[in-house]
């Protein structure tokens, strides 16, 4: 993409500048983390940049575990200790009272999977505590906008900039830097890769206005570094890939998975309440259910899974995980995707209550996503790096994956706290314009994370951990139990 007639945003216009250490692109966890790590450090002097025009509430709950909470402390102690009261707040709004001693001994609630006929095949719990005891980090959710809000605050307000959308970024190593180009007052486009098709959103009139705002402009910054952060629709990828071997992998490919959910179940016969309840519900807030017969046969996601939430007074919300062909998807809503989602059930072997259950969906309550993915294993003689020259990719935008296992918003901060270390190196050396320096870092970077992405990624595409008690095990401990400040000490 060429662009013309571009501006600095450094206050010195005269003569082309290196304005930053390093830009980061996309405020989201990843960006966000990173920028407080390297500042912790001593590097001052970075600029975050985001398309979005103003920090408002969005996105869904995102469950921080042990792994990505670890990571995040070795990052930023102050971010962690925030966003752990935070979460904790959010899971428990109401002050806590004086416990009962059967209080105290009472089992955190738990999240279980179950067979299509009710019977246990895994669970885990949902306490703060348990996980901590296992893993020496805890679990939290907590919702995207207050993660990132969390993050955000910690930084100087003139170091996050919204309203900067990338769209160009170029090389100059006469300069010893590289430049990107950036629109603001545009429309933001939805991303195709990552939202859920909610109708009902679309209709809403936005609460934000932007009349005010000048017409669009073009801006450019130069940095010694570039950290791409800016997701799985990535634009800094999208670039960066162009006309190389890897352009093929510039964007995203559909998992073959995607989701289908209602947000809330409500005139459900007490009858059928009570049978769903007794059955799979079994006293938890949520639970998972497969045909594991048919999932030992299969391979992948050949067969789909339901996570069924309990509502109070007998209600419920679900979210069904299903192969479908991307097209079969395309435009529906309502009544069609209650369709789609009983024939699958249906096909599944799952009991007639579940399919009453979902044909008694509000079809105003009707959300689909068809789920991405950059994969992390391709083809060795076709493999994309994750950098080229002083740009590197980070969080979805280097290996975006569905979130069946919660692992999008925790790898990605684990990247963070990578980057924080090896670019706090770089500083140290003070080897900014050693190009051989900075891509042995990037080579670092790669090839600690791949390997674990490959693993993640196959987990998350099987789902085995949530079939075997055994596999989930070995999973956590491989995931969850690892020791931060040694494996940062291995990129020294």
């Amino acid at each position: 993409m060429k662009l013309e007639q571009t501006k600095s945003l450094s206050p010195e216009n005269s003569s082309p500048k290196i304005d930053y250490d390093v830009a980061i692109v996309g405020a989201g966890p990843v960006g966000l983390a990173t920028a407080l790590g390297l500042r912790q450090r001593g590097i001052e002097n970075i600029i975050v940049l985001d398309q979005t025009r103003a920090f408002r509430k969005v996105g869904q709950t995102v469950d921080l575990l042990p792994n990505g909470l670890k990571a995040l402390k070795y990052t930023h102690t102050q971010a962690y200790e925030n966003i752990k009261e935070t979460g904790n707040k959010l899971n428990n709004p109401t002050p806590p009272k004086q416990e009962t001693k059967a209080e105290k001994n009472q089992p955190a609630p738990e999240w279980a999977t179950r067979n299509v006929n009710g019977q246990k095949i895994n669970s885990f719990s949902l306490g703060y505590n348990e996980f901590f005891q296992k893993y020496g980090a805890g679990r939290v959710s907590i919702s995207w906008y207050d993660l990132q809000t969390q993050l955000r605050t910690l930084l100087p307000e003139e170091v996050v900039k919204a309203n900067h959308r990338c769209v160009n970024v170029v090389a100059e190593p006469e300069l010893k830097c590289v430049r990107a180009d950036f629109v603001s007052n545009q429309e933001v486009e939805t991303n195709p890769y990552a939202h859920w098709d909610d109708k009902q959103e679309k209709n809403r009139t936005s609460t934000v206005s932007f009349s005010q705002l000048p017409q669009s402009e073009i801006a450019s910054i130069r940095a010694k570094l570039l950290i791409a952060a800016d997701g799985i629709n990535s634009t800094v990828r999208q670039v960066i890939y162009k006309d190389t071997p890897y352009s093929e992998y510039s964007k995203p490919e559909y998992s073959g998975v995607a989701a289908i959910s209602s947000g809330g179940v409500y005139e459900i016969p007490e009858a059928l309440s009570q049978e769903i309840q007794d059955l799979f519900i079994q006293g938890s807030r949520v639970v998972t259910i497969l045909n594991q017969q048919i999932s030992a046969n299969s391979t992948e996601n050949e067969t789909p899974r339901m996570i069924l939430f309990s509502r109070q007074s007998g209600q419920f919300g679900y979210l069904i995980h299903t192969p479908l062909p991307l097209e079969l998807l395309g435009g529906k809503s309502g009544k069609e995707l209650i369709d789609i989602a009983i024939l699958e059930l249906k096909k599944a072997d799952f009991p007639e209550m579940i399919q009453q259950l979902v044909a008694l969906s509000s079809p105003e309550q009707m959300k689909q996503r068809p789920y991405y993915i950059h994969r992390a294993n391709v083809s060795a003689s076709n493999q994309p790096k994750w950098n080229m020259g002083r740009v590197v990719l980070a969080g979805d935008a280097a290996h975006g994956m569905p979130p069946f296992m919660a692992q999008g918003a925790n790898q990605g901060l684990e990247d963070a706290a990578v980057m924080t270390t090896l670019v706090t190196e770089i500083n140290k050396q003070n080897q900014w314009d050693d190009m051989t320096a900075i891509e042995t870092a990037f080579s670092k970077y790669e090839a600690l994370r791949r390997p674990l992405m490959e693993r993640v990624q196959y987990a998350t595409l099987t789902r085995l951990p949530l079939s075997s008690e055994q596999y989930g095990q070995e999973y956590a401990q491989q995931i969850y139990a690892r020791n931060f400040e040694e494996i940062m000490q291995t990129l020294l």
